[in-house]
């Protein structure tokens, strides 16, 4: 959640340079941070997040490197590297990782996800108190692996909404978290923030369809929806795409 950003604390002096910092910062974590850092602001830029609400996570071998706690993600610099181990243990860096640590974790212990995007992005989390299920409103659902679940409300930061999470994520990759926002995984972090896009994008279509009065919109059927799945595999350069076709 890390809903409030604090406005001053103290700044590390570098990889491994300061008294509990734990170990080096390796290079491809480096890299792998720079990346992140990124992904956060850009949940900012397009309107995903407010402040320093939702988090971003992306694993470097048995290490993985997450947004910290209520710290704005435009004041985040190299030196402020965050990581943990699978179990919790902080291993990089002295600022303290995101309330929503568990949710990650749980995903890199029970998927084979190498990056996570939460998000409390507006249209989504309107049809995260409405439904139990986003409607099959776009063949673009197919691509999140089918009609994408709400997971029960539990507070937020609990290994309750962690296990919530976990099945509905079960041969998704993208769910809503009742009352509360998005999370979506992938093989990188470009593709799990494009996943977060196209699923808050999806969610403004039904809201918007939804809404007009005297009409139902028509839903895809389970079959249009494996036809597009069987399509959208072999589509673009050998990837399965992430945004609208």
């Amino acid at each position: 959640m890390d809903e409030q950003g604090r406005p001053d604390r103290p700044r590390g002096r570098g990889a491994g340079g300061a008294a509990g910092r734990g170990r080096d910062v390796r290079e491809e974590e480096a890299r792998a941070w720079e990346a992140l850092v990124a992904t956060a602001r850009r949940t900012v830029a397009d309107g995903l997040v407010v402040g320093t609400s939702g988090n971003v996570s992306v694993r470097v071998g048995d290490t993985v490197l997450v947004t910290p706690s209520g710290v704005p993600y435009d004041r985040l610099t190299p030196d402020d590297v965050t990581g943990v181990d699978l179990d919790g243990r902080r291993v990089l860096g002295t600022l303290g990782p995101t309330s929503e640590l568990p949710l990650h974790l749980a995903l890199y212990r029970g998927t084979d996800a190498s990056a996570v995007v939460h998000t409390h992005a507006v249209h989504a989390t309107a049809v995260s108190t409405l439904v139990t299920e986003l409607p099959a409103i776009h063949y673009m659902t197919a691509a999140l692996g089918g009609p994408v679940r709400v997971a029960p409300y539990a507070t937020y930061g609990t290994e309750e909404l962690a296990a919530n999470m976990l099945r509905a994520l079960d041969g998704r990759s993208g769910c809503l978290l009742q009352n509360h926002g998005t999370v979506t995984c992938g093989a990188s972090l470009d593709q799990a923030y494009d996943r977060t896009a196209q699923l808050e994008w999806m969610c403004r279509v039904w809201l918007t369809a939804s809404s007009v009065p005297g009409l139902t919109p028509h839903l895809l059927s389970p079959r249009q929806l494996a036809q597009a799945g069987e399509r959208l595999r072999g589509y673009g350069q050998g990837e399965q795409p992430v945004g609208r076709a």
